[in-house]
């Protein structure tokens, strides 16, 4: 039996999230979930269950249903700040999937030269401003890859999101074996 990949855009179609200008957090989340599924299924032939396809995005109650029996769950988000130069990529989850926020975290450093946040790029799910998160409570993981806020964070993710999403799901199909 195949090992199941669930890939989730945060924000669902009810909330932008974090905006930057006409960037908006919800459409990026949706592209890193598109293009990391596509990648996903056609170079690997891995199973992906996502929460939407194109700009489809279920909201999250939704999209928690997918993540039961899952080798690995990924709901993407943007980072946001009111300061426009805090940078760096985290992952936030329970303890159980920090090996594999570090993995995540990693490929896209070594994608784009950002730095990573916490412990190699992972943080406990009640970090900071976060009290527990339900998708991490789940079993699921808090991609955060960059700042929408910095406007050079998101100038470099919009020039190279294929290279980002490709080092993601290749992290992805490397764990799986």
């Amino acid at each position: 039996m195949s090992k199941i990949i669930v890939l989730t855009a945060g924000h669902s179609n009810t909330d932008p999230g974090a905006v930057n200008g006409s960037d908006r957090e919800a459409d990026l989340a949706q592209d890193m979930r598109n293009i990391t599924a596509s990648i996903l299924r056609n170079d690997y032939g891995l199973t992906v269950r996502t929460d939407g396809e194109g700009k489809g995005n279920l909201p999250l109650s939704k999209a928690l249903t997918l993540i039961r029996g899952s080798a690995v769950a990924i709901e993407f988000h943007c980072n946001a700040a009111a300061n426009k130069t805090a940078t760096g990529i985290e992952a936030l989850s329970t303890a159980k999937n920090k090996r594999w926020c570090q993995l995540l975290s990693q490929a896209v450093a070594e994608a784009t030269g950002w730095k990573m946040r916490g412990d190699k790029g992972y943080k406990p799910d009640n970090a900071g401003q976060h009290s527990r998160l339900a998708y991490a409570q789940h079993g699921g993981i808090v991609f955060e890859p960059f700042f929408i806020s910095n406007d050079a964070d998101l100038a470099l993710f919009k020039q190279r999101k294929w290279l980002i999403c490709r080092a993601v799901a290749n992290a992805i199909a490397k764990e799986l074996g």
